[in-house]
């Protein structure tokens, strides 16, 4: 059942999940940066005060989330680093349902299992099954972390599901792919038609610029497994 406490909650999560407070969602949306306050949300009068249609609709466009993976947030708990126990993902999306293409980052920089699109393709994948899902690309595919250069966030044997093709976003996690075979997951800093910046998820690594000519491919990180 829809509640006011269910539909703010999932406006938080959604804030969380592009490392952003409830303030920064409302500004890239182009919002009053105090709208989502939780000042806000309880009128003078005590009275609940819901979010607009017309906010709702304009912070699923800023963040490039679909009304299926805002929902998917009402009654899901959150773990603070953008993974819930229940195995919600980078964008509150449950994991694609059947079996997807597996592969390691160090097979993956290899070379011969991705078209020139980032898409998988060539012999030698192996598969994992992930639960139902109302809806899945028919494009994704699973990379297994190897080592510890992704700490703490993502550790080794950990799997992500990336989706090439996807609109990404400042804010976002993502696969890249560098033409000399490097792969990694970075969180995406600027990115222009030129370059793009990669923010490291281990300190202990340094932060990221690339010229787009020294970029194979680019994918959405959308769900990771714990």
């Amino acid at each position: 059942m829809l509640s006011h406490e269910k539909i703010w909650g999932a406006i938080d999560r959604l804030a969380e999940q592009h490392q952003l407070t409830a303030s920064g969602l409302a500004r890239r949306a182009g919002l009053d940066p105090t709208s989502f306050n939780k000042s806000k949300r309880t009128g003078p009068d005590g009275r609940q005060r819901w979010p607009s249609t017309e906010s709702i609709a304009k912070v699923l466009e800023a963040t490039g989330a679909s009304i299926d993976q805002f929902m998917s947030f009402f009654g899901t708990g959150s773990s603070g680093n953008g993974m819930g126990e229940s195995g919600m993902g980078e964008s509150g999306v449950a994991a694609p349902a059947g079996n997807i293409p597996l592969l390691g980052f160090a097979q993956a920089g290899a070379g011969g299992f991705f078209d020139d699109g980032g898409f998988p393709a060539g012999q030698g994948w192996d598969v994992v099954e992930f639960p139902a899902s109302p809806s899945r690309s028919p494009h994704v595919y699973a990379l297994e972390v190897q080592g510890d250069s992704m700490m703490p966030l993502y550790r080794d044997g950990d799997v992500l599901i990336v989706e090439p093709g996807a609109q990404v976003r400042r804010g976002d996690r993502v696969a890249v792919k560098t033409r000399d075979g490097e792969v990694m997951a970075k969180i995406l800093g600027r990115h222009s038609a030129r370059s793009i910046d990669l923010l490291s998820l281990n300190p202990e690594h340094a932060n990221r610029s690339l010229d787009m000519s020294e970029v194979d491919w680019i994918a959405r990180i959308i769900w990771a497994s714990q």
